[in-house]
């Protein structure tokens, strides 16, 4: 099959199906925390991207801290990336930590790269073909990257944006989370909420595995009193985050940045 574009951040099931022999087609897995043997699922010949050990800061104190350019690249090398790839990421449990993967690429200057709505739920919903992992290499990717750090802010940058009425913080945790009404599913972490931010979960973009439509999307960022201010989203640990991030991008919203540590890094920061 010919070589197809992509420009478009999301894709659907019945797209990726209709294009999947397409020549630089790259489908990656990025469920997160996942154990990857032989009994492993997954939509027909994807490639793992391990956030966890292998494509984040793996010695940061905080959970999948963004990697350095440089380890980005040679794993996205070694996962047989190129120059001229078109990926669409997915995770199994309908768009979660697959956002991230969308994000990271964005942050290392490779657009060409799209979110399957609804993941592998939805993929095995409508029996589109799946095989198990086998043990695999691939011929080495020729992607190079450059870091776009506007895209992306850590605990400095943060406290910084707090302090700008031209910023809007939009963390994607639960309403509970949000209120303190309920304790951080990480051991340890105290509750709280980062100053000045507004709560718009992540789970309220859905309807069952896909997101809701741009029309229902718009009105909740709406809701929010946007204005003309740049949008930073935060999370538990930066995974959601990315999540919102992307609905955004779906509703045409630019000067978008994502808070690496999120509220883990903050609450553990902070008194």
């Amino acid at each position: 099959m010919k070589a197809i574009q992509l420009n478009t951040p999301i894709v659907s099931v019945d797209w990726l199906n209709a294009n999947k022999d397409a020549s630089n087609l790259i489908v990656l897995d990025a469920t997160i925390n996942k154990i990857i043997d032989s009994n492993s699922e997954r939509i027909l010949n994807a490639r793992f991207f391990d956030i966890k050990k292998k494509i984040s800061h793996v010695s940061a104190p905080f959970p999948s801290t963004l990697p350095s350019k440089e380890q980005f690249q040679t794993e996205a090398q070694h996962l047989g990336v190129n120059k001229d790839s078109c990926i669409v990421v997915y995770d199994d449990k309908g768009v979660y930590s697959s956002a991230r993967v969308w994000w990271l690429f964005k942050v290392f200057g490779f657009n060409k790269v799209a979110v399957l709505d609804g993941g592998l739920l939805e993929w095995t919903l409508q029996n589109f073909p799946v095989n198990n992992y086998v043990n695999e290499t691939y011929q080495r990717g020729n992607i190079t990257v450059e870091f776009n750090p506007e895209l992306m802010t850590n605990f400095e940058g943060l406290n910084q944006f707090i302090k700008d009425p031209n910023v809007l913080i939009v963390d994607a945790r639960s309403e509970a989370r949000f209120k303190c009404l309920v304790d951080e599913p990480r051991e340890g972490l105290r509750r709280g909420t980062i100053p000045n931010s507004k709560n718009s979960p992540f789970t309220d973009l859905f309807n069952g595995n896909i997101f809701k439509p741009i029309t229902q999307l718009s009105e909740i960022f709406s809701n929010l009193e946007i204005e003309n201010r740049t949008l930073l989203f935060s999370c538990g640990s930066g995974i959601t985050a990315c999540v919102v991030a992307l609905a955004a991008t779906l509703c045409d919203y630019k000067d978008l940045i994502v808070y690496d540590g999120s509220w883990t890094e903050y609450g553990s920061l902070t008194d």
